[in-house]
Formats: C-alpha cells, structure tokens, sequence
C-alpha cells in the first residue's frame, strides 16, 4: 500500500513550497477531510501563530513552536491528505475478503489461521481504509480518524511481522483477530444499520454511533498494545544482539583486527 502517486507527489511539493503557512497545514487538513477536531486543532495553531506574529520580535519562539507542533501532526495526519495507493491485486483481494466475509454477529466471530497471512493482513487493512475513506460522512464524531490510527498502528505491526516474524503465535493470532475480523466486522455492521437508524437507543440505552465510538476506541487500544509489545519486542532483540557482539568482539578493539577466530 504504496503513498508514491502522482496526487501525493503533488500535495507534497506544494506543501514544501508553501512551507511558510505550514502553522496552517492541520486546519487545511482538517477542512479537507471535514473533521472538527482535526479543524479545531488546526485553528488553535493558526491562532496562536498569527497572534506570535502580531508580537513581533518577541513571539519568534511561540510561532516557531507553533510551525513545528503543526508541521509534526501534519505529518501524523497524512492519511488523510497522502492516501495510500492500493494496487490491483489487493482490490481483488478486498473485494473478495467483502462477498466472503461472515455478517455481523452479536459477539466478535472467533478468528481462523490463514495462508500467506502478512499479504491477507495487508489487504484486509486496505479494505478498512478504503471502506471508512468511502463512509466517512456516515461515520459519527471523530471515528474516521480513529479508523485511520487504528490501520495505520495496525500496519506498522504487520511491517514489523514482514522484515523480522516474532515467531509468538499469541502474538500472531491476535494481531490476524483485530485485523481481519474485529475490525472489519465492526464497521461492516455499523454501516448496515440504516443512516435514519444510527440515533435510536437500543435494549442496552445505546445508540449505533455510541456502541461504533466506544468498540473502536477499544480496538484502537488493543493496535496500541500490538504495536508497543513488538516494537519493544524489537527493541529488546537489537539489545540481546548488541551484547553478544560487545561480548563478541568488544574487547578485541585495541589489538587491531580479531575475527573472533580462537
């Protein structure tokens, strides 16, 4: 799921050459994708910079500050101005992973090992992406963002999975769980439910677009969970690698080349 296309090669220049304004990137950004909070955000950094520079001299800090916090959530937000590019085989595969994927159920369906897992995930991820990118006007609040925090946490894992498998099948089962059933079935059975339908209080006292805030903040934090254990994970392997090779070769250093030979 490639980002090198024509449009965001576009959008990138253009935000180099404008760099100036980045204090305005959020609130373009959140216009663009017609988010409120993602608007609100970006028009408390187009406020505090505009009043750094009415102070002159003494506000370069503050508007510096704010150029910098903007220019950073601007990047943390390219989903939604840089959209991955999806290739013709995983469109294939979302369109397959749509016909033949169980309806939703009452309970969380119980995930399955499947061949050629690391592909399958991505894609799966894909179909999220594109099915909440086409929904979003539907999607209540600020859940389309977390959709695309939640794919984009989930994606880094499944990256990580690719260049080095954890080899944890726990690990493994729930990572495959959250992507290819919970979430999906998730938003599959939110935008089932008639637009007219999403506000009515159900048995529970709930209403669809409170039970789709609360179960995806709940799924976002499982991806944060799967995304700080095998990061940490990597992390704690590089070091277990770093004191082999100081045990290894470390003290070899002051007598000129060692091959660790005995």
């Amino acid at each position: 799921m490639s980002r090198i296309t024509a449009g965001n090669i576009f959008r990138v220049v253009l935000a180099f050459v404008f760099w100036l304004f980045v204090a305005f990137y959020v609130l373009v950004i959140g216009i663009g994708a017609k988010n409120k909070k993602v608007m609100f955000e970006g028009g408390c950094y187009a406020a505090v910079f505009i009043a750094a520079v009415s102070l002159g001299s003494s506000g370069a800090i503050v508007g510096l500050a704010a150029m910098g916090l903007s220019a950073v959530r601007s990047y943390m937000l390219r989903d939604l101005w840089l959209p991955r590019r999806v290739r013709k085989s995983e469109r294939g595969n979302m369109v397959h992973e749509h016909a033949t994927m169980p309806p939703p159920a009452q309970s969380y369906p119980t995930a399955t090992s499947l061949p050629g897992a690391s592909d399958n995930l991505s894609s799966a991820l894909a179909w999220v992406s594109a099915k909440a990118k086409q929904n979003k006007h539907r999607l209540p609040g600020d859940t389309y963002v977390t959709i695309l925090e939640t794919c984009q946490m989930l994606d880094s894992v499944i990256d990580a999975e690719i260049l080095q498998p954890s080899g944890d099948a726990r690990f493994e089962y729930e990572l495959e769980a959250v992507v290819r059933e919970y979430l999906p079935t998730v938003l599959r059975g939110f935008l089932a439910i008639p637009p007219s339908m999403v506000d009515n209080r159900q048995p529970n006292g709930r209403t669809p677009n409170e039970e789709l805030v609360e179960q995806l903040g709940l799924l976002l934090g499982q991806a944060e969970t799967l995304h700080s254990t095998r990061h940490s994970q990597t992390s704690s392997d590089l070091t277990t690698t770093g004191n082999f090779l100081r045990e290894r070769f470390g003290h070899h250093q002051q007598g000129g080349f060692d091959f660790g030979i005995k």
